[in-house]
């Protein structure tokens, strides 16, 4: 099946997420107790709610998107080019435009978008982002009430399990296993946070997103025995 879909009718994305406060203190008293609440099973009682703040980013109600980064395929013959582009800064432009992506350029029935563990992850964080900031949610992200041969998505960690439920592969291990260059030479997820607001240094995040994204790509030509990408393929537009 996988053969059957064109390379250019697939947006490939990856997100990048932080608490939505620096400091669990900025939280109001309200939130606090939320948040105590929310992750109380995740910690147990080896931590406070305070101590666990760092992870905050991992949940829409309490975190925030800083980069969406996207890749999509240009064929022409036998010229293949892979364009990536990020959109980063304030969280409500992001959205706005990673939105204005989907409805002018994939926008139509054939299109599809991809990411690594993006059904769990990414497609819902950004869809329940978009509802707290009152931004419109796209048709391709919003499948209420679709059937779901009719959800236009696919993941990569879904491929790699080949029916497996119970089985977890993270991106910087597949990567490995394939033989493709890993993303994660210079920080991973659990760093973003402090580069964000300590080091506030959006633009190696930025490189870190794209490099996912070009990951997710390769590993989507690997699992179709198609060639790698190449350096001189790759275009940061």
């Amino acid at each position: 099946m996988l053969e059957r879909i064109k390379l250019d009718t697939i947006l490939f994305l990856d997100i990048e997420t932080v608490p939505e406060e620096e400091n669990f203190q900025n939280l109001d008293a309200e939130r606090q107790y939320l948040y105590e609440q929310k992750t109380q099973y995740q910690r147990k009682d080896d931590f406070s709610a305070e101590e666990f703040y760092d992870r905050a980013g991992i949940w829409a109600e309490f975190g925030k998107i800083i980069c969406i980064s996207v890749g999509y395929f240009v064929c022409k013959g036998d010229i293949r080019n892979f364009r990536v582009t990020s959109f980063f800064g304030d969280e409500i432009k992001i959205l706005k435009d990673f939105s204005n992506l989907i409805n002018n350029h994939f926008n139509q029935p054939q299109h599809l978008m991809c990411g690594h563990n993006a059904k769990e992850f990414d497609f819902p964080f950004i869809a329940r982002r978009m509802i707290i900031n009152g931004v419109s949610i796209p048709s391709k992200l919003n499948f209420i009430g679709k059937k779901p041969w009719e959800v236009p998505h696919l993941d990569t960690l879904e491929m790699w399990k080949f029916g497996d439920y119970k089985h977890y592969t993270s991106l910087r291990l597949l990567t490995k296993v394939l033989n493709i260059p890993s993303p994660k030479d210079d920080i991973d997820g659990s760093e973003v946070g402090h580069v964000f607001y300590v080091e506030k240094d959006i633009d190696r995040i930025v490189t870190y997103c794209e490099k996912d994204v070009i990951a997710v790509a390769q590993i989507f030509l690997k699992l179709r025995n198609e060639d790698l990408l190449v350096n001189e393929e790759i275009l940061h537009v």
